[in-house]
């Protein structure tokens, strides 16, 4: 869907993207991510020429997006950014439609679209499509910004640290929200984002970068169990652990994974797709040699009983294999 090629952006004869190239297929969430000043969000940026490049050349669906004026190649792509960009003088349903009136839809399916995207991100229409921008707090603002990304139903999305601004709490319920609308919309996204639980959470591929190259790119467990160099593994000292947990599933273990028999607690129950982290967070308050769990597949089936001290046996018996 999206081919970079050798791209490249220099400021004074200083490369701020040095020959970067990627793919990201369709339907897939790559996320950009590196040490501030890296070229992340500029990379992002020349992928709707908000930013021209310097050299190397950008292909959407094997199309130079050269071959196009920069203002019509942005009506097809979704951009969400920070600080949500919304016109502060229009309201919520006025922000939503904006490409769409753009576009010269009809003023009836504008409307059916707006209302359907609102009642999407969770904002009732009735309630908050005449509001303004600053009668809405930052994440019903974030949730708007969404929403408009997604107006024209476009191919692609690109997120510029669409959540940094957000309290803990907000941020986790609206990336919630993301991994919704993901499922529901199949759209090729590119995500910047300094926070890299979240771009373990939420994307597929990750493109690592430092001082404007390309240090990795590969699935997030690809870059935390096999760096390819020493920045790379440094990157994530700081959080390793935690992230190794975030990566690794239930199902990963299940080979190593002792069972337990059924006492008289009642286990709590777990998906196989479920991260060891968030099952751990989960049961912070158990006992890990007493609490038990029962694992069961997608489609609902009895797996296994186990205990927590046997979950972390097996996921450091999958680490040292």
């Amino acid at each position: 869907m999206i081919e970079a090629i050798n791209l490249t952006k220099t400021y004074n004869g200083f490369p701020a993207v040095d020959r970067v190239s990627f793919q990201v297929n369709e339907g897939e969430t790559l996320g950009l991510i590196g040490t501030s000043g890296c070229g992340k969000t500029t990379t992002l940026k020349m992928l709707n020429r908000l930013i021209e490049p310097s050299s190397g050349s950008i292909f959407i669906a094997g199309e130079d997006i050269r071959q196009h004026p920069p203002e019509k190649l942005r009506r097809r792509i979704g951009y969400v950014i920070q600080n949500t960009g919304l016109f502060p003088h229009f309201t919520v349903a006025e922000n939503v439609a904006i490409v769409p009136r753009l576009l010269k839809w009809k003023e009836q399916r504008i409307l059916q679209r707006t209302t359907e995207l609102l009642e999407l991100v969770g904002l009732s229409p009735e309630t908050f499509a005449h509001r303004y921008p600053k009668e809405l707090s930052g994440g019903q603002q974030q949730r708007v910004g969404l929403a408009r990304a997604l107006a024209a139903d476009p191919p692609i999305i690109l997120l510029d640290e669409p959540f940094g601004a957000l309290d803990q709490i907000t941020r986790h319920q609206i990336q919630e929200e993301f991994k919704r609308l993901k499922r529901l919309f199949s759209r090729t996204m590119v995500l910047v984002t300094h926070d890299i639980s979240e771009a373990v959470l939420l994307c597929d591929r990750l493109a690592l970068m430092d001082r404007g190259k390309l240090q990795q790119l590969g699935t997030p467990k690809e870059l935390i169990f096999e760096p390819k160099n020493e920045f790379v593994r440094d990157f994530f000292k700081n959080n390793r652990f935690q992230l190794e947990l975030q990566i690794t599933c239930l199902k990963d273990i299940l080979p190593y994974l002792s069972s337990e028999d059924l006492k008289e607690v009642i286990p709590q129950v777990y998906w196989e797709n479920q991260n060891l982290l968030e099952v751990l967070e989960a049961q912070e308050h158990s006992s890990l040699k007493s609490s038990l769990i029962e694992i069961r597949d997608q489609e609902g089936n009895y797996l296994m009983i186990t205990s927590l001290v046997n979950i972390l046996s097996a996921f450091y018996q999958l680490k040292n294999q």
